[in-house]
């Protein structure tokens, strides 16, 4: 395993690059993972809906399909597939009678839980052979970009 070294100094087009290269690498990492823990199971896109309406009790069927990239019909299908195996519920909207709200279930709740906590379990794995200092500077790193990107979502529309 090679490490990169970060550049010090480097520009905010240079940040943003390597954002770019490492996000995605991480991303299929996880979603790996997380699938190896769930092969018979749960899809990686059912894996993904698990995980969004955990993150948005609530969410509508148009919100998922938007999260995933998908039409609302495929995300029909992911969603009945999910609540047929009783990980999610639908409920109709107190106001909206013709929109659904999903939420999960004790047992979607648990699954998630369960296949994040492997996976965490991996990766706490993988950072065992780092030191304090990068850790830290690992943390420091991702604190930094999660409040960037909270931030830019709170002023998206």
């Amino acid at each position: 395993m090679t490490l990169d070294k970060p550049t010090k100094g480097a520009t905010s087009e240079e940040c943003a690059a390597r954002v770019m290269d490492t996000v995605p690498l991480m991303m299929r990492f996880i979603r790996a993972d997380m699938r190896a823990h769930s092969a018979a199971f749960l899809s990686i896109p059912q894996l993904r809906s698990l995980a969004f309406i955990n993150r948005n009790p609530g969410a509508s069927l148009s919100d998922l399909a938007e999260h995933l990239g998908v039409t609302s019909a495929t995300a029909s299908a992911t969603i009945e597939r999910l609540v047929q195996r009783d990980f999610v519920k639908r409920c109709a909207h107190p106001q909206e009678r013709r929109r659904v709200l999903l939420n999960l279930t004790e047992d979607g709740r648990h699954h998630l839980k369960q296949s994040q906590d492997q996976t965490r379990a991996h990766i706490t794995d993988l950072l065992k052979g780092l030191t304090e200092e990068q850790i830290s500077n690992i943390e420091e790193g991702l604190t930094l970009l999660k409040n960037v990107f909270e931030q830019t979502e709170l002023k998206s529309p």
